[in-house]
């Protein structure tokens, strides 16, 4: 079984390609830098791909190498904003919009395909609280996720029946892109988010595609059991209620 995570080559992303290896999958590890991902990729036995999901035309080499990818882990994502929104340079405030928006969609449409075609396949987008929660100070991260998320959620309703789609929150977890955090925020232990996702990729919980996730709030085998309240009550969706 083959497994594409992209931003693998630190932080989430690489601790995500370092428990699907222990699982049993065959790991691409995908990210910009080479020394990383080829790091990522001896240490798991995996292969490793330099790759900016913002290429199209690399993004459909690398998924064509990959070939047949079971597992995609839409997980590369940036959040550098520095200053009000205002001062910063428009280019600036829409690369983060590509890489976390417009990478996840050259991803699952590059191995949509295939996974059509076989009949199988799992696709798992890195979203983030970011998307609803209130108090963010600033705006391209927050609207990048809280486009991905709806993102997640509708293409997993375009694709009922033929591939789960999943998105979820890795919660506060403390990485590179995360070190301006104070000692006393409520990180979330860096092991749940890897958990969660391997918990995903064994099928067990198909029946939640679509729906949010959140990597240390949520109970996936006591979400299954209230599935269809789940559905009958519009719950773990991001809406807006009155």
């Amino acid at each position: 079984m083959i497994a594409l995570v992209t931003g693998a080559g630190r932080g989430i992303g690489a601790n995500i390609a370092r428990t699907l290896a222990a699982d049993g999958w065959d790991v691409v590890v995908a990210a910009r830098t080479r020394e990383q991902v080829e790091a990522v990729a001896g240490e798991v036995g995996g292969r490793a791909v330099a790759l900016d999901v913002t290429d199209r035309a690399a993004v459909e080499r690398a998924v064509a190498d990959a070939e047949p990818v079971d597992l995609l882990v839409a997980n590369a994502g940036i959040g550098n904003q520095d200053g009000p929104t205002w001062e910063m340079d428009p280019d600036d405030w829409w690369r983060i919009l590509e890489v976390n928006l417009l990478g996840v969609h050259l991803c699952c449409r590059a191995v949509i395909p295939g996974m059509l075609e076989r009949g199988s396949g799992r696709i798992v987008i890195t979203g983030s609280g970011a998307a609803y929660l209130p108090g963010q100070d600033h705006t391209a991260y927050p609207a990048s996720k809280a486009a991905v998320c709806r993102y997640g959620e509708t293409l997993a309703g375009e694709l009922a029946g033929r591939i789960p789609v999943f998105f979820f929150s890795p919660g506060l977890v403390r990485t590179e892109m995360t070190s301006w955090g104070a000692d006393d925020r409520p990180w979330t232990p860096p092991e749940l988010a890897p958990k969660l996702v391997a918990a995903l990729a064994t099928g067990r919980y198909d029946a939640l595609a679509g729906r949010y996730l959140h990597a240390e709030h949520d109970d996936l085998d006591d979400l299954l059991s209230r599935i269809d309240e789940l559905h009958e009550r519009d719950l773990n969706a991001i809406r807006l209620r009155r």
